[in-house]
Formats: structure tokens, C-alpha cells, sequence
């Protein structure tokens, strides 16, 4: 993917499944959402996977060690190996063990997946600011961690212990709706201590990494629902990416999006996996996507014609993100998102 600036949705001849030999998914808003799998999920990947593409699962949350997420994606119907999954706690392991002594105790600051991923880099997991660690590591630890965490983490930082968050997402989707992510409990050791730590998860460099290393991944698509992770880490990976609109991200996110988080393909759900996407093309002063024109006005993005609203949605897209150019596009989007439903 070329790091010029994207001003609309890119088109394949193949099915993106044929066309990538990995895909790179999230799991949260993507693969499920509060532990049952999204609609046309488990189908969708099925073929994908019957036709040669492999399935890798790339998630932020470390909490849950690789183990429990391959079980978890089986019980689904989603026959998933430990192997095939990448969590934060790997990537961030990987940065600490680069950086402190081998055999080295590291404080932990979350759940199990970050003592497993410790572990299996050598290192020593302890749980007191007293137990002379050579790094703090933060990871998402679930509802129940306790607030007395963040003070050991706090105490050590604050005598100059290097510090390593999994990643900084101040949400996390739940069965119930949004919850304080790790991002959020980050925040309070950073008021504690003004220190600020090194990240790995996305969408920073650490984690692409290790998913490459782990993967092997030649041609990789990255599939996800959040531009700030997903689309902004495929990005600083130089890689293409898929937008599909079963998480967090709504219509008027994408079309406000700055260069780093517009996707190089947009579709409903899972199955724009398994088929080729449309070409939006330049007609007149707007962009056409099937039956659907989209162009910038003076004060909204206006939309005529009619179609699929997915092509309605791509037009919309290349109208935003060429008024936005290198910024955001701020007209109102209100009322041509209407006409689409979303």
C-alpha cells in the first residue's frame, strides 16, 4: 500500500480472499462481539480458509492467553490453533525482553495472557514494586482487577522502572456495551507518575511486527472495525486494509476519516472477504460507485441515484476523503447518510 494520501475506496477484480495470502483479523466487533459470533462470521471465514487464504487473529486485549482465544474461536465454530493467534502480550514480551536482562522480573500489571507471554520470552513475572523488577508491564486485566494494581505499578514507575503498556485502547467492547479499556487504566498510572510508557500493541510497529514474525504473512490484509487500530496499524504497516462496519466505527467516522485511518476497502461484515470490491471513479466534479454519485457541496456532501448502499457509502467515501485531502472533511454527511440507513 502506497503511503500517498488515499482519497477513495480502492477496487479488487478477485475476491480479497484470493487476491491476500493472510488475513490479519481482529477479533472484538469483527470475529464476535460479547463472546458470540457476529452474523456470517463463521461462514465467511470458512471459505476463506477452504480456498487457501490463512486466518490469523490479531487482538489488542491481553488478557486471555492464545490458548484460550483458539478455544474460544472453536467453540464458535471456527476451527483456530494457538498458533494462529497474536495478542498484544506477545508483542509487548518480545519489546521488553529486547531491553532487559535475560531471566529478568518484570511487575505485572494485568491477566494471565501477559504472565504466559512473559514467560515464554524468558522473563520472570512478580506482582510487587518490592520484588526489585526491571520493568513494569500494563495489560487490559478485566472488571475485577483490583485498584491496589495500579499503585504497585505506580510506586515502581515513579522510582524510574521502565514502563510497558500492551496497548493504550481506552474502550473495549463488551456484551453490555462500551467498557474502560486498558488505555483508560494506563491513564491512571500516567496522573500517578507523569511518566509515559513504550506501547506495542496497535497500532504501533511492535505489534505489526510480531504478527509478520509470527505469521509469515507475505501479502497481508488486515481486517477490522476501528480506524484507530485496525486501518491506522495497517498504515504504519505499509499494508492493505478492509473496513467492515459490525463494530465500533459508523458511517460518519469513516467519511470524516484523516489519511491514516482511511481503509483501502469498505463492506457490511465479513463477507466482502470472499468477493471483489467495486470501483469508485471520478465523474464530472464527484465520484460514482454503481448506481450511486456522491460530491462536495459548499456546506454538506450531497448523494443522488440509487443502488446498494454499500456503493452509496463508497462514493460518499471518495467525496469526503478528496475534500478532506490531508486533514478531515467537515461538511455535514447527515443527510446523505440518511438516504443509506446508516
Amino acid at each position: 500500500m502506497s503511503r500517498s494520501v488515499r482519497t477513495r475506496p480502492e477496487a479488487s477484480g478477485q475476491a480479497l480472499s484470493e487476491a491476500y495470502d493472510t488475513a490479519l483479523l481482529d477479533l472484538d466487533g469483527v470475529v464476535y462481539a460479547g463472546g458470540n459470533a457476529i452474523v456470517h462470521a463463521v461462514e465467511s471465514l470458512a471459505t476463506a480458509r477452504a480456498g487457501g487464504m490463512r486466518l490469523a487473529y490479531v487482538t489488542n486485549n491481553a488478557l486471555r492467553t492464545p490458548d484460550a482465544v483458539a478455544g474460544h474461536l472453536t467453540e464458535l465454530g471456527i476451527p483456530t490453533g494457538a498458533e494462529d493467534v497474536i495478542t498484544s502480550a506477545q508483542a509487548v514480551a518480545r519489546l521488553i525482553s529486547e531491553q532487559v536482562p535475560a531471566g529478568a522480573r518484570v511487575l505485572v500489571i494485568g491477566g494471565e495472557g501477559l504472565r504466559v507471554a512473559l514467560r515464554e520470552r524468558g522473563l520472570v513475572p512478580v506482582e510487587s514494586a518490592d520484588d526489585d523488577p526491571a520493568a513494569v508491564v500494563q495489560g487490559f486485566g478485566g472488571p475485577d482487577l483490583a485498584w491496589g494494581r495500579f499503585a504497585e505499578a505506580s510506586y515502581a514507575v515513579a522510582r524510574g522502572v521502565p514502563w510497558f503498556a500492551s496497548n493504550t485502547d481506552l474502550t473495549i467492547p463488551s456484551g453490555r456495551g462500551i467498557a474502560p479499556g486498558n488505555g483508560a487504566a494506563v491513564e491512571v498510572v500516567r496522573i500517578a507518575t507523569g511518566a509515559e510508557p513504550q506501547v506495542a500493541g496497535k497500532p504501533l510497529p511492535p505489534m505489526h511486527r510480531e504478527t509478520i514474525l509470527r505469521t509469515g504473512a507475505e501479502r497481508p490484509l488486515v481486517v477490522g472495525d476501528r480506524l484507530d487500530t485496525d486501518i491506522e496499524g495497517a498504515f504504519n504497516g505499509e499494508v492493505d486494509s478492509l473496513l467492515v462496519l459490525t463494530g465500533v466505527t459508523d458511517g460518519a467516522q469513516l467519511l470524516a476519516a484523516p489519511p491514516q485511518h482511511r481503509p483501502t476497502y469498505v463492506d457490511a461484515d465479513l463477507r466482502g472477504m470472499l468477493t471483489g470490491q467495486p470501483e469508485v471513479t471520478a465523474d464530472g466534479g464527484g465520484f460514482r460507485c454503481g448506481g450511486w454519485t456522491a460530491g462536495a457541496g459548499a456546506e454538506r456532501l450531497e448523494l443522488s441515484g440509487e443502488g446498494e448502499n454499500l456503493d452509496g457509502l463508497r462514493a460518499l467515501c471518495a467525496a469526503a476523503w478528496a475534500a478532506g485531502g490531508e486533514g478531515v472533511c467537515e461538511l455535514d454527511a447527515g443527510k446523505a447518510l440518511a438516504r443509506l440507513g446508516l
